[in-house]
């Protein structure tokens, strides 16, 4: 792909959603805007490798967009015999609301209580995150082709019931508070996978939730995890291969970060004392890792302890997957195993397969090939597959 190909591609990932926000703002359409988004990536295709790309490529391609969107809505005004303007090409009246970024408002507003949260989860991830229809599935746990269904019925109810793309008050954004935190996480965490760009715009989202709701435990324990979480990067992967918690250069990890997240485990506790908070909890359980100076140095008995006050609030397949991990570093492999395998539910997630892998061959068991093939089977990602092949290459 040529230099002016690799900086459309990278605009499509990195800033495309942003662009797509601000006009769904200003057009009221995901569908309009989706398409005009795309004319606009075509064009550009085609012009910017003999003309050169842009200073400002975002913004020639919300120039862009937003033209195409103009002349789609002129031409079915006057096809339909409207009156009316079409879409002005410039921004409406700006909102007196407090949400002021357009990715982070149209987050809200997909998380339309209208829609169960699954489905706006999903919507919001789709349509807003940038994630493939495999990525949201993937992340939530069900088949793609349910998503997809799925995805389709929560666009149908939006246009039946005219639920309309706008700003919710500050009254109505507690309401949504669940399904925009779980959006930002999984952002996030499909950034964790080695696509530093979701790791940034999760963690930017996270940042302005708190600003959005200083004093609300969820927002508070949300970029205290993300931070946390993120202040691994620089050491979490190597010659584009995963670096293992155990295996990872702890002095390249940034300690401002953890010093932060730390901070708002502590207020995120304190205004939680009677009933635990999800993200407040899993913070503090990634909080245990950061502050170990060694792995072998991990209090792996607050770790269990945490994850056990987590299933009081959150009783999942996957958290108990991960402290079954945990376990297994405690009490050995085997240990971690028979929970593991006591798990429902968990068929199509590759990471479950992924943990089979790692135990099995931790205990010297031939099955670890057929829970590595599984794992491929079920989409883990490339880095981590290749990893989890090289682990089962060496000798235990």
């Amino acid at each position: 792909m040529t230099g002016a190909g690799d900086a459309v591609a990278r605009l499509v990932r990195d800033e495309g959603t942003r662009v797509l926000a601000t006009l769904v703002r200003v057009t009221g359409s995901v569908d309009l805007a989706e398409d005009a988004v795309q004319d606009a990536v075509v064009r550009a295709l085609e012009t910017w490798p003999r003309d050169g790309v842009p200073d400002n490529p975002r913004g020639w391609l919300l120039v862009a967009a937003r033209r195409r969107a103009v002349d789609v809505v002129r031409r079915e005004a006057k096809r339909l015999g409207k009156e009316a303007d079409a879409m002005p090409a410039v921004d409406p009246h700006p909102d007196p609301v407090s949400v002021r970024d357009d990715l982070l408002r149209l987050v809200f507003t997909c998380c339309h209580p209208a829609l169960s949260l699954d489905a706006q989860v999903a919507l919001a991830l789709r349509t807003l995150g940038g994630l493939s229809t495999a990525e949201v599935a993937r992340g939530l746990l069900v088949p793609e082709a349910t998503m997809a269904k799925r995805l389709t019925r929560a666009k149908q109810k939006i246009a039946q019931a005219r639920i309309p793309y706008r700003v919710p008050s500050a009254e109505e954004l507690p309401a949504r508070l669940a399904g925009v935190a779980s959006t930002v996480y999984l952002i996030f965490n499909e950034g964790y996978t080695g696509r530093d760009s979701l790791l940034s715009e999760g963690v930017r989202l996270a940042r302005l939730l708190v600003s959005l709701m200083p004093d609300e435990p969820t927002a508070l324990g949300l970029l205290a995890l993300v931070l946390l979480q993120d202040a691994r990067r620089a050491a979490r992967f190597s010659s584009g291969l995963p670096v293992l918690l155990a295996e990872q250069d702890r002095s390249r990890w940034d300690f401002a970060l953890i010093k932060e997240g730390v901070e708002l485990v502590g207020r995120g506790l304190r205004r939680t004392p009677s009933k635990p908070n999800p993200y407040v909890v899993q913070a503090a359980i990634t909080a245990c890792h950061d502050l170990a100076p060694t792995y072998a140095e991990t209090n792996w008995d607050a770790v269990i302890s945490w994850y056990d006050v987590l299933l009081t609030v959150q009783d999942t397949p996957v958290v108990r997957l991960n402290r079954a991990a945990a376990v297994a570093e405690r009490d050995g492999p085997a240990a971690g195993l028979a929970l593991v395998d006591s798990l429902p539910g968990l068929a199509d997630y590759p990471w479950w397969h992924a943990s089979r892998a790692e135990l099995l061959h931790r205990l010297g068991s031939p099955s670890a090939r057929d829970a590595l093939a599984r794992a491929e089977e079920t989409g883990l990602p490339g880095p981590h597959l290749a990893h989890l092949r090289s682990r089962l290459d060496r000798p235990v």
